[in-house]
């Protein structure tokens, strides 16, 4: 287990315990022990035990446990606790707004362990009146049970995406002469997927008799389509079709329903490739990712999909946080995975002083962390370390920093992390805020969203755009999977506003490097070409873009 598995088993544990209203001093010393684990340097896994409780924030007794997990993968006071805690109490944890306190409270006190009883609970009004609750309090709990209810059975791309891999790899060896090809939302790069869907000509018996056990379970068979269900959860879908008709199945379930109803061309006869399926409409191809707005049946691209950004023409990897802040790695030992997998820079942007819960820099730590960089650009040229930060953006819409201390960044990316609680017009305040100030380079993750957790604030995307625009601000695309954030629905807008973007992996371990995937895959699907992304820069033209900008906003 590396030491962010570790982490998440502590802090759960933690949690737990708070929930069941057991021991407080050792529950803290457990979500204490997490923190440290998330920063630690290297892999605790490969210490020697004996050394664990000698680091600093871990004692004997949580040493203890760790070893347990390594030795074993699980901690059976973890696992009873588990046990004792009804379906619904865990399921409480993710919603918005309660911490183990307050669930113990709904628990133990009131008797609400389910997501019903928890939601008519709000509705009664009965919450309200509770210590340490409150009108506003529960009106949010009551919202994002609605919203965690909305996108029950969804997953992410990036959770389902090795199952999705691995079953279609597994089916193609099974049924060796068959045509199998994944198809639907996973084949257009959703970022949220209903269903993991295939067009295959092997019969739904053969598949029902290789894939039904105790794990995946008959929905429906009728009319050409197998369903199944994984776990209780994952719907999986299989198109039964005949041989002469696979590219033309394939090519109906991967575009969405608007897309294909627009579609007025002949799909009954016999196709070799999709490509032929195009032509024959006097239509450019289009890749599956694009199939989505019908518009662009009549209206084709103004570019070539070759000009579209793929993830080897990222030069550098911009928005990273390091051990100065809440990162896992060092930013030597950042540069140098970078200098291996063939990046020529690396933007450093670690967490601005009022994100104090990630260790955000000081002015003192900036001039320390500075110091460092230069001596790392020395050691390391031609790559080249950028100093930046994600600064947050305060309450009132000014920065963390004074203009001083961001006129000594080579780049400052602004981004919301407090008060994500706020209607419209008070997220537009901040981020035109943000925007309007000349030492702004990136606004980061627009709405703060993460995705089937969190809703998002409200934004006008428009005025966001035109702003960024006018002031020469690029547009972060957050490539971590929990945001991909500016919704990619809005990138032709921007690159019709002339507005520059930037996939990001916004990363705290090396692990999290190759995010920029993901990113990149939701970038594709507004059609973002790789001269309007920042981060396909080369160092060069990167060093350029900073200094013609910087001059751009003192006219």
């Amino acid at each position: 287990m590396d030491n962010y598995a570790i982490a998440d088993q502590l802090s759960l544990l933690s949690k737990l315990m708070d929930i069941h209203g057991e021991n407080a001093f050792k529950a803290k010393s457990y979500a204490s022990a997490a923190f440290t684990l998330e920063k630690f340097p290297s892999q605790i896994s490969a210490m020697a035990k004996e050394k664990i409780a000698g680091i600093r924030g871990i004692g004997d007794s949580v040493a203890k446990k760790i070893i347990e997990l390594l030795d074993t993968g699980s901690l059976a006071s973890l696992q009873q606790l588990l046990q004792n805690t009804p379906e619904g109490v865990l399921e409480m944890m993710n919603i918005k707004g309660l911490g183990p306190k307050k669930i113990h409270l709904l628990w133990k006190e009131m008797q609400i362990d389910t997501i019903d009883d928890l939601r008519q609970a709000c509705q009664e009004n009965r919450i309200a009146d509770k210590k340490g609750f409150g009108t506003k309090t529960q009106q949010n709990m009551l919202a994002s049970i609605e919203f965690q209810q909305q996108n029950s059975g969804k997953y992410l791309f990036a959770r389902a995406e090795p199952f999705a891999e691995a079953l279609t790899l597994k089916l193609k060896n099974k049924f060796p002469g068959a045509f199998f090809e994944i198809t639907g939302e996973f084949r257009r790069q959703m970022e949220i997927l209903e269903s993991i869907d295939w067009v295959t000509t092997t019969s739904s018996d053969d598949l029902k008799n290789y894939l039904i056990n105790d794990h995946i379970e008959l929905v429906a068979d009728r009319d050409g389509m197998l369903v199944l269900n994984a776990d209780n959860a994952l719907l999986l879908r299989f198109y039964i079709t005949a041989k002469n008709r696979c590219q033309s199945t394939l090519f109906q379930t991967s575009c969405s329903e608007t897309f294909l109803s627009a579609w007025s061309q002949d799909l009954e006869k016999e196709f070799p490739n999709e490509e032929t399926i195009f032509s024959n409409a006097d239509l450019p191809f289009l890749p599956p990712y694009l199939r989505e707005d019908p518009a662009l049946l009549s209206h084709p691209l103004a570019f070539s999909i070759e000009d579209i950004v793929q993830t080897k023409d990222i030069k550098g990897l911009v928005h990273a946080h390091s051990t100065w802040s809440d990162g896992g790695y060092r930013i030597e030992d950042m540069s140098q995975e970078l200098i291996k997998l063939g990046f020529e820079y690396l933007v450093i942007s670690d967490h601005s002083k009022a994100a104090f819960y990630a260790n955000g820099l000081s002015e003192q730590k900036i001039r320390e962390q500075h110091k460092e960089i230069d001596a790392l650009n020395k050691k390391f040229a031609p790559f080249r370390i950028f100093k930046s930060i994600e600064c947050d953006i305060l309450n009132d819409g000014t920065l963390d920093y004074d203009n001083e201390t961001l006129a000594g960044f080579d780049l400052v990316i602004t981004s919301i992390h407090s008060n994500q609680d706020m209607d419209e017009e008070k997220a537009m305040k901040r981020l035109l805020g943000a925007i309007t100030n000349p030492y702004t380079t990136i606004l980061g993750h627009m709405t703060g969203r993460l995705l089937l957790k969190r809703k998002g604030y409200p934004v006008d995307y428009k005025k966001i755009i035109d702003a960024c625009a006018h002031h020469h601000v690029v547009i972060e695309i957050n490539a971590n999977p929990n945001r991909l954030d500016m919704d990619w629905r809005w990138i032709a807008y921007a690159m019709e506003k002339g507005v520059m973007l930037s996939v990001n992996p916004d990363a705290h371990t090396v692990d999290e490097f190759h995010n920029i995937k993901y990113g990149v895959m939701v970038a594709q699907k507004g059609g973002l070409t790789r001269s309007r992304n920042l981060s396909s820069f080369s160092r060069s033209e990167f060093e350029d873009y900073l200094m013609r900008t910087r001059k751009l906003k003192e006219v």
